[in-house]
């Protein structure tokens, strides 16, 4: 005969959760969700805060930079060309006396603005590329990948001026050639990630049910696959500015009389014994935020890489104190 289950001892029905005789499974609290935990493993790395807190400033200063300039970005005062820094200029003045520092703010919205397009560019086609051949194989992946690696065998900034060379300089120019250059490091990354997970058992049970691939992909494997792609964003970014700067350096980039970073840089250049502050400033606002770019890759890297999160995990309060957060093992 076949009765009712019988209830653990210290685990019956009217046993309240929290009582002294309640199962350690009814104690535990509901799961988190998983961005939160993210940001709160972020939040406990200071360095990764402060380069996030230092970004967001930058990003702020870019996108209201009219705001934040005190002069426009070609108001010329040839009474004042090369004064150094003071207050009324606090970096100073260049060669036909415009103003630094509104210069260097005026100039962050065009790297960053070329930095996010070329990076979104090889995000979503790499993205893809590496999607497909990481989870249909075989010929796909032959035909993508080799197409990837003749791309990836070009030296970045000379490919990169090959392709300014065929659609002429120009800032959104250099944002589609920065954009060509990075894609095959995203379609590296991301098949790399999609071979590691197109064989996991929830995979597979999605598609023994008969779910189309299309679900498959973005419901199972892009989410799971998402955690280096994030990274190496991050990290993209912050070579991305770099190389704005340096095509803009070389004249391939951004054109005067707009500002840039690299073009300043260049102007600067001639100026360097004279007065240092024309290239000074610029060169430190491209340091900074490629830095902070870096130091936030190592951050995400750290938190959304399982390993890390344990040790992480362990250090705040211990396995147990992280499955109860999570309502599981990270």
């Amino acid at each position: 005969m076949t009765g009712a289950p019988v209830p653990e001892p210290g685990n019956s029905p009217d046993t309240p959760a929290g009582a002294p005789g309640a199962s350690p499974a009814a104690t535990l609290r509901p799961a988190r969700p998983r961005w939160r935990e993210t940001l709160g493993l972020l939040a406990r790395n200071p360095t990764a805060l402060v380069a996030a807190l230092v970004l967001l400033l930058i990003v702020v200063v870019a996108v209201f930079d009219d705001t934040f300039a005190t002069q426009g970005a070609n108001e010329i005062s040839v009474e004042d060309r090369l004064q150094s820094p003071s207050w009324e200029h606090p970096f100073g003045t260049d060669d036909l006396g415009r103003d630094i520092l509104s210069r260097v703010i005026l100039g962050a919205s065009v790297s960053l603005k070329v930095g996010f397009l070329a990076v979104g560019f090889a995000l979503v086609v790499g993205s893809l590329i590496g999607l497909l051949a990481g989870y249909y194989g075989r010929w796909v992946d032959d035909v993508l990948m080799r197409f990837m690696d003749v791309l990836f065998a070009f030296p970045a900034v000379l490919l990169a001026i090959a392709v300014l060379a065929v659609r002429g300089p120009g800032s959104g120019n250099t944002a589609l050639a920065i954009g060509i250059v990075y894609t095959p490091i995203f379609a590296r990354v991301t098949r790399a990630s999609v071979l590691g997970v197109r064989e996991e058992v929830y995979v597979r049970a999605s598609r023994s049910v008969g779910a189309s691939d299309l679900r498959i992909l973005t419901r199972h494997i892009l989410p799971n696959a998402a955690p280096p792609i994030i990274v190496q964003t991050s990290i993209s970014l912050a070579f991305a500015v770099l190389a704005e700067a340096a095509l803009s350096f070389l004249g391939l980039g951004t054109q005067p009389p707009n500002p840039s970073w690299g073009l300043m840089l260049a102007e600067g250049r001639g100026f360097i014994d004279l007065a240092w502050w024309l290239a000074f400033f610029p060169g430190m606002a491209i340091f900074l935020t490629v830095l902070c770019f870096n130091l936030l890759g190592d951050g995400l890297r750290d938190v959304l890489d399982p390993r890390q999160r344990t040790l992480m995990g362990s250090g705040a309060g211990g396995m147990a104190a992280g499955a109860a957060d999570t309502g599981g093992p990270s």
